[in-house]
């Protein structure tokens, strides 16, 4: 049944990359119609008033292994999807990459297959898909399986290019060690966002990368080679490099809030820092932990880590790194918010609406008090979640 037009008002609205103040968001039949002041509604027009606090767009997120209880590589299906995207609709992020950690061939084409076919019938909230990997440095591998990553080769390069075409978004994680500048002028010419990770390159080789086509940079920081005073190595690329964003996670845990700040204030544009969950099967869920492959994930005071300590994905949900910005005091709540959701739709090229509240875009938005620590209230398609 088609929704009439109905307006939201008593809430500041962020349409992703500016305020309202004393504005009413109105939607229509799923869609947002406009963004008027409230002065000038139609009183025709049903209303439903909010007490306080901000609507702003559904999160993108651009890093997602799992959720509601489910990994992507333990099931590349439709039926795993939805689950992911249904679970982190809840937390506040309408729009995803679901993504598949390193893996073999095999796992790569069922995940590429199940990301294709759920799009084709209709499942909402899947952008496309985020490989990360196989093709990276195993010496920075993190809790990714050393004996499934591997140089590409040329039917990796041809089955990058397949799904590129299939795909409204595909997403790459490389290290730039282990693919070549042609291959990334490839993969970039064939529409792939080549983001650098899991990398022990040094500078000049990422600089080398950028130039040929990489965008952007996976996990800020994390599982690359640091900023050093006479290799300034993946990070000091990521930040210098205008032609680069990074993605970065903001749970204290893989990042210290003053080496967040310093990144923040270093980053050189256009290329932007945003925020990314990298979150696990947990999300969404209160379970203490998860298999990764033979491997058993803990969860435990806010991180997930292997037995013997090494981080595997996040604890953490959007709205929580937007919280934690503003909480270190890292970002205005404007800053924040565009970070979540603007600057990677933005990023991956997104159709109209996507991380954006624009007439004729999803009426996808969340109604949420930044300064208190419950939920927010989340929209998709102008229906309650």
């Amino acid at each position: 049944m088609t929704q009439p037009r109905h307006a939201f008002t008593g809430a500041a609205i962020f349409d992703g990359t500016i305020r309202h103040s004393g504005h009413a968001l109105v939607i229509e039949a799923g869609q947002v119609a406009a963004i008027v002041p409230e002065a000038e509604l139609d009183p025709a027009i049903p209303e439903e008033r909010l007490t306080g606090g901000l609507i702003c767009p559904g999160f993108v997120d651009l890093q997602v292994n799992g959720g509601g209880g489910v990994m992507l590589n333990d099931d590349p299906s439709v039926a795993a999807l939805s689950r992911m995207v249904q679970a982190h609709a809840r937390l506040g992020a309408t729009s995803i990459l679901p993504t598949l950690i390193t893996d073999g061939p095999d796992k790569v084409s069922a995940a590429i297959d199940a990301v294709e076919q759920a799009i084709a019938q209709g499942v909402p909230g899947i952008l496309g898909l985020h490989l990360e990997g196989p093709h990276l440095s195993v010496a920075r591998k993190g809790a990714h399986d050393a004996g499934l990553i591997r140089p590409m080769g040329g039917h990796d390069l041809d089955r990058m290019r397949d799904a590129a075409r299939r795909l409204p978004v595909l997403m790459l994680t490389v290290a730039p060690e282990t693919v070549t500048p042609a291959q990334i002028e490839t993969l970039a010419d064939a529409g792939v966002i080549v983001s650098i990770g899991h990398s022990d390159a040094g500078f000049e080789t990422c600089i080398d990368a950028a130039g040929a086509g990489a965008t952007c940079v996976t996990h800020l920081f994390n599982a690359m080679r640091q900023l050093g005073n006479r290799e300034p190595g993946v990070v000091g690329a990521a930040l210098s490099c205008g032609g680069l964003s990074a993605g970065l996670i903001v749970d204290g845990h893989h990042v210290h809030p003053e080496a967040m700040r310093i990144a923040l204030r270093a980053k050189q544009g256009p290329g932007r820092i945003f925020l990314v969950s990298d979150a696990m099967a947990v999300a969404g869920t209160d379970t203490d932990g998860f298999d990764l492959g033979e491997r058993r994930v803990l969860r435990r005071g806010g991180r997930l880590t292997l037995e013997d300590g090494t981080l595997a994905g996040a604890d953490l949900d959007l709205l929580t790194a937007v919280r934690n910005l503003l909480r270190w005091k890292l970002a205005d709540a404007d800053t924040a918010l565009a970070m979540a959701t603007d600057v990677p739709a933005r990023l991956i090229h997104a159709v109209p609406g996507i991380g954006a509240l624009v007439p004729g875009g999803p009426a996808d938005f969340l109604h949420v008090d930044l300064a208190a620590d419950a939920p927010a209230t989340v929209w998709k398609a102008g229906r309650h979640v």
